[in-house]
């Protein structure tokens, strides 16, 4: 495709167009940036595309494209294959096709990679005199990764939190608490939680619920790898609020009834808890506008309060009320009756009392706030919402 002389360059170890959290949250980002002009490049992680190729149904003048530079360890690399990619080459592929380019970007924005892959970036931009602004989107919790607390993941992940990102020249952050955190940097920086092509979004257009449906609820996700959602938790209450006579079903997608089971102690589930596996992204939004509410429960703990839930945004942008405990920027956006229900804290008579609650709604009320998630959802989390934002702050260095 025709590329302008002036075009950003998005980085990163992560899979795009699709494929992980990362993937949707670049979406996000380069969306807004094509929506206010800019023509974006993403040299994305994986081994694809091996030419650039053009992203289409982005509205705006600008563009996105984007190629595979195989950052990231192919499946069969094995623990010592990976290890050397991850902790020595992370970011050299990314800057040779950097330096390969007939033209310079007029700024990298990079998501990802951690201390090793910024470093690269960093350097290559400092000796180009390039703008790099950098996308934090989480502060990482040994517990959470691989080789816990005294491992070199979670070593290269607090470099780049305390190290190399306040040296940036910018910074996108994804929670107000990140924003509040970076703003003693004194560098520019904007706060833009996850977005997503929610106009686009095909939406269940039933407006009514019958009063005698049970009640229908769904997880997504994956609580063996982020290890915040409390998932045993949720799976406690439906039984419990079972026990008492409601009619409830939980739907869970992402972890195998195994990882379910071991969760829940290895105890029988409670009847109504179905486990369907993994689901192909296309059909996340399918699967959430089935149920009455998603339900997200996490421990009330600085990385997910760092951190901003992917899950809740996609769960309103499908016109699906959320189940939750307040973390990180959710109050901004779900407020009680309205665009859900919101649980005091995180444990389990909390959660039990939501189920509660949400059990005795009527159908005309369950229909109010599908209506009221995916207003919410519009206003908030449309990628075309944050265009002006996000070009007014990329024109700093213009």
């Amino acid at each position: 495709m025709t590329r302008r002389s002036r075009w950003v360059a998005c980085a990163g170890p992560f899979l795009f167009p699709w494929g992980e959290a990362g993937s949707r949250r670049v979406f996000g980002l380069v969306a807004s940036l094509a929506a206010a002009g800019y023509d974006v490049v993403v040299a994305g992680g994986g081994p694809e595309p091996l030419t650039t190729t053009a992203l289409h149904g982005i509205d705006g003048p600008g563009s996105v494209s984007y190629i595979g530079l195989a950052e990231k360890p192919p499946p069969g690399a094995g623990p010592l294959g990976s290890s050397i990619q991850t902790l020595l080459r992370w970011g050299q592929r990314t800057v040779r096709w950097l330096d390969e380019q007939p033209t310079r970007p007029s700024h990298v924005l990079v998501h990802g990679g951690q201390a090793q892959y910024i470093f690269h970036l960093q350097r290559w931009c400092r000796r180009n005199r390039v703008p790099l602004i950098v996308d934090v989107v989480d502060w990482f919790n040994g517990r959470h990764v691989r080789g816990g607390y005294f491992g070199p993941l979670h070593a290269s992940m607090k470099l780049a939190l305390h190290h190399y990102y306040p040296r940036c020249d910018g910074l996108i952050a994804i929670s107000s608490y990140l924003e509040n955190h970076y703003q003693r940097a004194g560098k520019p920086i904007l706060r833009v939680p996850p977005t997503l092509d929610v106009k686009n979004l095909t939406v269940d257009a039933r407006q009514t619920v019958d009063d005698s449906a049970p009640l229908r609820l769904v997880y997504a996700g994956n609580p063996h790898g982020n290890r915040k959602d409390l998932l045993g938790t949720v799976i406690e209450a439906v039984g419990r609020v079972q026990r008492e006579g409601a009619s409830v079903e939980l739907r869970v997608y992402g972890p195998t009834g195994n990882d379910v089971r071991n969760l829940f102690d290895g105890r029988a589930l409670p009847d109504g808890v179905r486990c369907l596996g993994r689901l192909p992204q296309a059909e996340v939004a399918g699967a959430l506008q089935e149920a009455d509410f998603s339900v997200l429960v996490r421990r009330p703990e600085r990385a997910a309060d760092a951190g901003f839930s992917t899950k809740f945004c996609e769960s309103l942008a499908s016109g699906t009320p959320v189940i939750a405990n307040l973390t990180s920027d959710m109050a901004r956006y779900l407020h009680p009756n309205l665009e859900g229900l919101i649980c005091s804290d995180h444990t389990l008579a909390e959660v039990t009392a939501a189920f509660r609650a949400a059990a005795r709604l009527s159908g005309a009320q369950r229909s109010l706030m599908r209506q009221a998630a995916r207003s919410q959802a519009l206003e908030s989390f449309d990628y075309r919402a944050y265009a002006e934002p996000l070009g007014s702050f990329f024109r700093n260095w213009d």
